[in-house]
């Protein structure tokens, strides 16, 4: 049966509180505020649930959600007696995506967020559809013992069972609407085969996260001050980041460069290493992964293959990009110039017998022509939240339809780019433009599609906002 009623929400990032073994929390109010409790957003999401229901008059509805709904990249806590080995780098930036480690993540994640929980399985109670959809920030819902336990706490009846559906990377909504997270056109986040994600670590499971994600583990993890929802919190110019050091950093972390060089290492590193891994193949075919996805996500297997195709490639296959979006580039530069300027003058002290101080001088000289070269390096990641005509007319080709629906930028937009309508359903989570967390960024929006009342036979879409009422 068609469902003419569909509501679509991302980018809610539901995560743990962070917790307060680090001593910097201790010491500094402001870390990671935007991560307590003060800022959960279960009450807003479970009255937004029964507003759709309200709206839809009775009407069965179906509620995409698409995409970074859980934010395992930011769960912090730890099994108090783990039977699988914890090593110090996940004491301090999260457990690696393990199968293990993952269901440890979802149950913390479902416990903090048992409010919004309880509120989703009432709707599917009440006769409605939930469609989850995996972002690049819960790619390890993946797992099948990840899903698994997902339902088990939703403990639905057999006859509501199918109304609770996991999908690869997209869903097509009633023949007239493609919805996909938008991660896969994103070379920092793509997750390289939502089909078969899997690796095999050490015989053990594991999936292959994004650079991107890997990223915000080893360095947004231990960067307290920078809130990762908003991107110009932790993209700035060299002025703002030297004005935001002053402000805030100095006190609560004046070593932070000891941070980011060992985080930007570690990332390079386990993308690096990712490279070579083995991948899981299993035992279910590929023709049989393509038929599943086609299944969830009501598209053909036709269209799961094409749409696979026009997904972009990943940015680890540059190690130069990587190097210079982890500012790895400058510092293999400042090292190289003072490395060679160093053994000069070194051959002239013993030879002529200047002192080793003069290096300094063409170091001096070196500096302006280095800063021209960091003010020419942009980074790229803002250059990928642009929608790409071309790929929304192919992908709407594809699908067949004239609808196109993403989440990822946090941006929320409802623009026609040529015959193809597309919409952004913008971000739930805590993102403040400020440490402070007192100005915000527009939140809580959603799309929402229903009958035509001049088109019978067709939907009309629209991007709202929900605003909870006083």
């Amino acid at each position: 049966m068609s469902l003419v009623y569909t509501a679509i929400i991302s980018d809610l990032h539901l995560t743990d509180p962070e917790p307060p073994r680090h001593k910097v929390k201790s010491r500094h109010p402001l870390w990671k505020k935007f991560k307590t409790k003060e800022f959960y957003i279960d009450e807003p999401l479970s009255l937004f649930l029964q507003h759709i229901q309200s709206e839809a008059s009775g009407a069965q509805v179906e509620l995409v959600l698409n995409g970074d709904i859980f934010d395992f990249d930011s769960v912090m806590s730890l099994p108090e007696k783990p039977v699988y080995k914890v090593n110090w780098l996940e004491t301090r930036r999260g457990l690696f995506p393990r199968q293990e480690k993952s269901l440890f993540k979802i149950k913390v994640i479902l416990e903090e967020h048992k409010e919004f929980i309880d509120g989703l399985r009432d709707f599917i109670n009440n006769g409605h559809k939930v469609v989850i959809i995996p972002g690049n920030h819960d790619v390890e819902l993946h797992f099948p013992e990840v899903q698994e336990y997902i339902k088990e706490v939703f403990n639905l009846p057999e006859d509501r069972k199918s109304n609770l559906v996991f999908t690869s990377w997209f869903y097509i909504s009633n023949k007239d609407t493609l919805i996909e997270h938008g991660h896969q056109q994103d070379p920092y986040c793509i997750c390289e085969n939502p089909l078969n994600p899997f690796l095999l670590d050490y015989n053990e499971l594991s999936v292959r996260l994004p650079f991107g994600n890997v990223a915000c583990r080893y360095m947004m993890n231990g960067l307290g001050l920078f809130n990762p929802h908003v991107e110009k919190n932790y993209i700035m110019s060299v002025p703002e980041y030297i004005r935001f050091f002053l402000k805030y950093l100095i006190t609560a972390q004046p070593l932070i460069m000891w941070t980011w060089l060992w985080g930007s290492v570690a990332t390079l590193w386990h993308v690096t290493l990712d490279r070579f891994a083995i991948s899981f193949k299993g035992d279910i075919s590929q023709e049989t992964r393509v038929n599943n996805a086609a299944v969830n996500s009501q598209a053909t297997p036709a269209m799961v293959r094409q749409l696979h195709e026009l997904f972009v490639v990943p940015a680890t296959n540059n190690p130069i990009l990587i190097a210079k979006e982890l500012w790895l580039d400058r510092l293999f530069l400042i090292l190289f110039s003072f490395y060679v300027m160093y053994s000069i003058v070194a051959m002239m002290n013993d030879y002529l017998g200047i002192s080793l101080w003069w290096v300094f001088l063409p170091f001096a000289l070196f500096i302006p022509f280095f800063l021209f070269y960091a003010r020419s390096v942009t980074s790229l990641v803002s250059e990928y939240k642009e929608p790409s005509e071309t790929l929304l007319s192919r992908q709407a080709e594809i699908a067949g339809v004239k609808r196109v629906v993403y989440g990822h930028t946090h941006i929320p937009r409802h623009e026609y780019y040529g015959f193809v309508e597309h919409l952004n359903s913008g971000t739930w989570s805590p993102a403040f433009t400020d440490v402070e967390c007192t100005i915000t960024h527009e939140r809580n929006n959603y799309v929402w599609i229903t009958p035509d009342p001049e088109n019978p036979s067709a939907r009309k879409a629209e991007l709202l906002q929900f605003l909870k009422k006083k």
